[in-house]
């Protein structure tokens, strides 16, 4: 089904892709391995499909495209999932997400979901909390950075991406201790406003960030 791909997952593992409407690369692509479920949501959708890519599912309300753009989607999809353009509760991201908490995802990869618009981006930034709090590891992937969201212990790989830093998402964030970094931090508390954790740096290949209390953002970024 798929033009380019990885190589494949553990079975036991669910890892979805979802490809939305912003900011979008080819590079991106690279990351479809055998067994990954591929989301496409509006205009994420046709840009696979131009690429070669057959979603597994296809969401949106699909007014990004063209109808005959919308035609190639759904010729092209497994499964289509639309809603009214007007009168949703969702954004399409949202939609995609749902639709891969609803396939069991173990893991979710999202790109496409940063852009201009600040309130999309924020949202879907949020969105990642629905994830964790069902024990569903979720990341932002763009061009400059690798955004994911921990309540306890996560371990990062260094992917390319020179910094890696320290975003409190709720108001205090206590006991971050890091190993494999630069600047290393031993029950450290992090407060909303802060600068402290921004611009680290992974010393190898990976680092690990474990955490007592609080939600906590790690943004691998590069200039």
């Amino acid at each position: 089904m798929f033009r380019k791909m990885k190589g494949s997952r553990d079975m036991t593992e669910k890892r979805v892709l979802i490809f939305a409407g912003g900011n979008m690369n080819p590079v991106f692509l690279e990351e479809i391995r055998q067994n990954d479920l591929v989301i496409g949501a509006d205009r994420g959708a046709l840009f696979l499909v131009e690429h070669g890519i057959h979603p597994h599912i296809s969401v949106g309300d699909f007014d990004s495209i063209t109808p005959e753009e919308l035609e190639k989607v759904k010729c092209a999809s497994g499964k289509i999932i639309t809603c009214d353009p007007i009168n949703k509760d969702l954004t399409d991201t949202e939609l995609a997400y749902v639709t891969a908490m609803d396939n069991e995802a173990t893991e979710i990869i999202m790109m496409g979901v940063t852009g201009s618009r600040m309130d999309h981006t924020l949202a879907n930034i949020q969105i990642m909390l629905r994830g964790l709090q069902h024990q569903v590891q979720s990341a932002i992937y763009d061009t400059h950075n690798y955004i994911t969201l921990t309540g306890s212990t996560i371990t990062i790989q260094e992917r390319g991406f020179t910094y890696a830093s320290l975003v409190p998402l709720t108001p205090e964030v206590t006991g971050i201790t890091l190993e494999g970094f630069m600047y290393p931090l031993d029950n450290a508390t992090l407060r909303m406003g802060q600068s402290l954790g921004i611009s680290n740096r992974l010393i190898g290949q990976e680092g690990t960030i474990r955490i007592e209390s609080g939600l906590l953002l790690i943004i691998q970024s590069r200039d």
